[in-house]
C-alpha cells in the first residue's frame, strides 16, 4: 500500500524510486503501444497495465524478469493485441445491434418487458452460469475464448451455456414473456 502511495505522489514532483520501469523502459512501452496501433489517449493506461503486471508479479513472489525493459516490451505488445481484439469485439457488437435495429422488433412496450423479464432471469441465475451468459452472448466470445479466459474446461463452459440458457428460456415461459 505504501508503495501505491508513493506512486499517487509521482505525479507531485517527488521521487519514487520504488518504480518498477525507469524512464527509457517507460518510453519503450508507449513506442510499443504506438506502434501497435493504441491511440494516443490509451497509451498513459498501457503504461500503467504493464507496471501493474511488473508489481503483482513481484508481490506474487515471482522473480523479476532478468530484462525488465524486454519482457515490458512484450507485455506491451500483447496489451495492443487485447486493444484490438476489444475493439474488434465491441466493433461486431455494434454491427449487430444495427442489424437488430433494421430488422422488425416488437413495440417499444413489449421490448422493455421482454428486457426487464431478460435482466430478472440473470439475477437468479448462480454466479458461474450469469458469467458464461453474459461472456458469451453480451460480450461476444467463443466458447473457447470464455475457457480460456476464466480457465475452465471448454465443456464445462458448454455445460454452465446450456444450464443457464434452460433456465433463462423456462423462466420467459414462466412469466408468459414469451
Amino acid at each position: 500500500m505504501a508503495l501505491l502511495r508513493r506512486k499517487a505522489r509521482r505525479g507531485q514532483g517527488e521521487d519514487v524510486r520504488d518504480d518498477p520501469l525507469d524512464a527509457a523502459q517507460e518510453r519503450r512501452v508507449r513506442a510499443v503501444l504506438a506502434l501497435g496501433g493504441v491511440p494516443q489517449t490509451d497509451l498513459l493506461d498501457g503504461v500503467q497495465q504493464v507496471r501493474l503486471r511488473l508489481l503483482e508479479r513481484t508481490a506474487s513472489g515471482r522473480e523479476a524478469p532478468r530484462d525488465v525493459s524486454a519482457w515490458a516490451a512484450v507485455v506491451a505488445s500483447n496489451l495492443a493485441m487485447d486493444w484490438h481484439r476489444a475493439r474488434r469485439r465491441q466493433d461486431r457488437l455494434g454491427e449487430r445491434l444495427a442489424a437488430l435495429r433494421q430488422t422488425e422488433h416488437p413495440g417499444d412496450e413489449d421490448r422493455s418487458v421482454l428486457s426487464l423479464a431478460v435482466a430478472q432471469g440473470l439475477d437468479e441465475l448462480p454466479d458461474a452460469q450469469r458469467q458464461v451468459l453474459v461472456l458469451r452472448f453480451y460480450a461476444d466470445l467463443s466458447v473457447r475464448g470464455i475457457a480460456e479466459e476464466l480457465g475452465i474446461p471448454e465443456g464445462t463452459v458448454k455445460s454452465r451455456l446450456h444450464t443457464a440458457v434452460r433456465a433463462l428460456r423456462a423462466r420467459l415461459h414462466e412469466d408468459e414473456v414469451v
